[in-house]
């Protein structure tokens, strides 16, 4: 008989966070539907969906602002295993502002420091010390309100990490960023799991998600859809593959489409050509196609981005059975 165990037991190591079997219904609206995954200790899991697909419902069942109809939620900390965290072990940013606006921002900070266990002082030192890398030091002693919205969502950040918690759920901390506070924010993710935290991550800017996450999990109308490793799941998903070329004479799209496999051609960057292959087009064939057409001056393939694997997925409501990871419906066992 095939064992259920998942790979993490397999090698003795405990998830940090269980999710099995989870649903969760408003009225006659199934908001999360059957959900299982898990969360390995030290990864940025990424959490995604759609507006409506369930995130916000699971999040808010992850930090015990709502109970599961069905299903459970089990979190190993500390060498135990609990329904739902103390404070001191998670840190939570909001998709929503949720601090308060009319305290100034180092009061404020100290103050959430101490309702997840810190002292006081220990509580100043860390809001300080975070104020100073968030570039904020100088505005410590103003009001939230008083600052622009990225500057407020910087300390929705600290405030949710300022005390080294295990897990963090972060909902959205792009939100209100600048490109350069968005560099900023991924080195900050970086490091927080370098330094032991988990994170689960939930924001829809892909292009940033694809370059922070360890595993994924998309959710679309309560159900998982797609999981596991961004690698494993471009070589699974079935996603089309697409090439890079630039030709002598710069032919323009339209007079590529008729060659054989050729599924979509657009207009690349710098004179290139972008063209999707059918599924049943190698790319040795493509190249010699065009090579007997124009002169191939450059090519390089391109897999498919995450963007892509979620337009994919995203409304075909079942369970990706190409999932290395997706969850089983009976096994009984959290993949």
């Amino acid at each position: 008989m095939e064992s259920s165990l998942t790979e993490p037991e397999r090698t003795g190591e405990r998830p940090l966070l269980r999710v099995l079997d989870v649903e969760k219904t408003f009225g006659t609206v199934r908001a999360v539907d059957g959900l299982s995954f898990e969360v390995r200790r030290g990864e940025i899991f990424a959490f995604l969906g759609p507006n409506g697909a369930g995130k916000s419902t699971t999040v808010r069942m992850l930090v015990g602002l709502l109970q599961p109809d069905v299903g459970r939620i089990d979190f190993a900390l500390d060498g135990r295993t609990v329904g739902e965290p103390p404070p001191s072990q998670v840190g939570y940013l909001p998709e929503d502002r949720g601090l308060y606006p009319e305290v100034p921002v180092l009061r404020t900070l100290t103050y959430m420091g101490t309702l997840r266990g810190m002292d006081r002082g220990a509580a100043r030192r860390s809001a300080e010390g975070w104020l100073d890398r968030l570039g904020l030091a100088d505005r410590a002693e103003d009001k939230l309100d008083a600052l622009s919205k990225g500057n407020q969502q910087k300390v929705q950040l600290i405030a949710a990490v300022l005390h080294r918690p295990a897990f963090a759920i972060l909902d959205e901390p792009f939100s209100g960023l600048d490109p350069i506070n968005q560099e900023r924010f991924l080195d900050l993710i970086r490091d927080l799991r370098d330094d032991g935290t988990t994170v689960l991550l939930s924001a829809h800017q892909m292009h940033l998600v694809e370059r922070l996450a360890d595993r994924l999990l998309i959710l679309d109308r309560g159900r998982a859809v797609l999981a596991g490793r961004l690698e494993d799941l471009r070589r699974g998903s079935g996603g089309r593959r697409r090439l890079r070329l630039r030709l002598a004479g710069d032919p323009a799209p339209g007079d590529l489409g008729d060659l054989v496999g050729v599924a979509k051609v657009e207009a690349g960057d710098d004179g290139e050509v972008s063209v999707e292959l059918g599924p049943e087009t190698s790319i040795a064939a493509a190249i010699s196609a065009f090579g007997e057409r124009y002169e191939i001056l450059s090519v390089r393939t391109e897999e498919p981005s995450l963007h892509d694997l979620y337009v994919q997925h995203v409304g075909a409501g079942v369970v990706s059975e190409r999932s290395p990871e997706a969850p089983p419906s009976e096994a009984g066992e959290v993949t």
